[in-house]
């Protein structure tokens, strides 16, 4: 039976059967006295080599499950998934139907107050409400998962780091390559000195593969039946319901997302921090395509140049270069880093084989002995038959885990830290969001991280935060 809405069924009462999770407060009165008797054997002996007893498996929640949130709960299902809160339960339905002795909600406050048996909670929302819901979670004291890039803002990632380092809870961004052997063999590759003294990193991305650089709707459309509309906003700023912007195209609209750069720059920029130990840039700078749109003004330059700056001010420019400049450190040299999007990419290097194919996507290291390229996936590669022949791999010398939600889970349940925990998961994601004020103003920005301003532009400075909507609140 699928799991009911909280006005229909009591929801405070914990799952039945073989997921409930049996608690040490729960045992020790029954049993009493009893225990004495017992003699007590090695779970693997009851249970097999791998075996897990209910009262070791966390209660997890998740918050957004009808799009990237299904695949975060999928890889902690070995653990009790026990309650979802989800805006719209038609795009939820499929993975409501997958777990049904989890309870659902539409209001993830809701779930928090009667789900009080809940150990971790999974965000899996669009970019401008996992700030709200990672706090409330962390309040309480509850693990937290959250997708990248965190936050919609760079206070907001600051906030919630901060807190989840006061309460002491377990913390993952979403960044599932960060626990790849391909992600931590291309750092250890750079280490070794294959390339010498990197001072300068290229990304690129095919994103977006949504809608950007629009107008805002010029007309509402019905609310679908199953979706809570006012719930999807949030804190953000209230307009009219239109689908383009639910329930995937969300990430073009500054109200909502932080474009190709918030959706994809994470999944390289942890290598790349990793590999070359970088900690805060000094500056960054955006030069972002200009694409008209013949049907949204008129034909004089007056009409153009208006247009053009209000579909600015609403979704994230057609395709972008942004760069990052970061200090010499550790004895190491400077490092220019450069994201590209909307179908922009680097030059290929000198010397690459002209067979080789120059993907659509890529991370490319430039040392002043060489370059070495990686998917985001994919591990490290040389360009040269010269390189590829001199070179033996060196040794690994990073930690492998055993998984990414592995990572987390054991965390939760008091094991050392994810590697993408929020500690080092907000170095990485305030640098591209950085880049995302870049985007949005086009200028050239210098930044002092220590007090988190824009010192050079006082506009820029006021995209580090965001207002709430009334009745939100951080």
């Amino acid at each position: 039976m699928q799991g009911t809405e909280p006005d229909s069924q009591n929801a405070t009462t914990p799952p039945a059967g073989p997921s409930a999770r049996i608690t040490r407060r729960d045992f020790v009165p029954a049993m009493g006295s009893a225990l004495a008797a017992i003699t007590i054997l090695p779970r693997h002996v009851l249970g097999g080599v791998g075996y897990q007893a209910p009262s070791d498996k966390l209660n997890i929640a998740a918050v957004g499950v009808g799009g990237v949130g299904a695949s975060y709960v999928k890889g902690c299902e070995s653990q009790n998934i026990v309650a979802f809160a989800d805006v719209d339960h038609a795009l939820a339905a499929k993975t409501f139907s997958l777990y049904p002795r989890a309870r659902t909600y539409r209001d993830y406050r809701v779930m928090l107050e009667k789900e009080k048996h809940i150990d971790a909670v999974i965000v899996g929302t669009p970019d401008h409400s996992h700030a709200m819901i990672a706090m409330a979670a962390i309040q309480l004291g509850k693990a937290v998962y959250v997708a990248k890039p965190m936050t919609r803002t760079i206070a907001e990632t600051r906030a919630i780091t901060k807190a989840a380092r006061e309460k002491r809870v377990a913390t993952q961004m979403s960044v599932q390559s960060c626990a790849s052997d391909a992600a931590c063999s291309t750092a250890e590759w750079v280490q070794s000195g294959v390339v010498g003294q990197v001072r300068e990193v290229h990304v690129w991305s095919d994103r977006p593969v949504w809608p950007q650089w629009l107008a805002r709707p010029a007309k509402s459309a019905s609310v679908p039946k199953s979706l809570d509309w006012d719930l999807w906003l949030g804190p953000a700023p209230y307009r009219p319901y239109h689908p383009i912007y639910h329930p995937f195209n969300f990430r073009g609209w500054v109200d909502f997302g932080t474009g190709a750069l918030g959706d994809m720059a994470l999944h390289s920029f942890h290598v790349i921090f990793t590999a070359l130990k970088l900690a805060r840039p000094t500056n960054v700078e955006a030069c972002n395509t200009v694409v008209m749109l013949p049907a949204l003004h008129g034909d004089s330059d007056k009409n153009w140049t208006r247009s053009r700056k209000a579909q600015f001010n609403e979704t994230f420019p057609h395709s972008s270069i942004v760069t990052w400049d970061f200090p010499a450190r550790d004895g190491l040299p400077p490092v220019r880093l450069n994201w590209y999007d909307g179908g922009l990419k680097p030059p290929r290097p000198q010397g690459m084989d002209a067979a080789e194919p120059w993907g659509d996507d890529g991370l490319m290291f430039v040392g002043d002995k060489g370059v070495l390229l990686s998917g985001f996936t994919g591990g490290p590669q040389l360009v040269t038959t010269a390189q590829k022949a001199a070179f033996t791999p060196p040794q690994k010398t990073l930690e492998r885990t055993l998984g990414h939600y592995q990572e987390w889970i054991a965390a939760a349940k008091g094991g050392p830290p994810a590697k993408c925990n929020f500690e080092f998961a907000s170095l990485i994601a305030e640098t591209a969001l950085l880049g995302v004020i870049a985007q949005r103003t086009g200028r050239y920005l210098t930044w002092d991280w220590e007090n988190m301003r824009i010192p050079n532009d006082s506009a820029a400075n006021d995209l580090l935060s965001s207002e709430y909507r009334s009745g939100w609140s951080l």
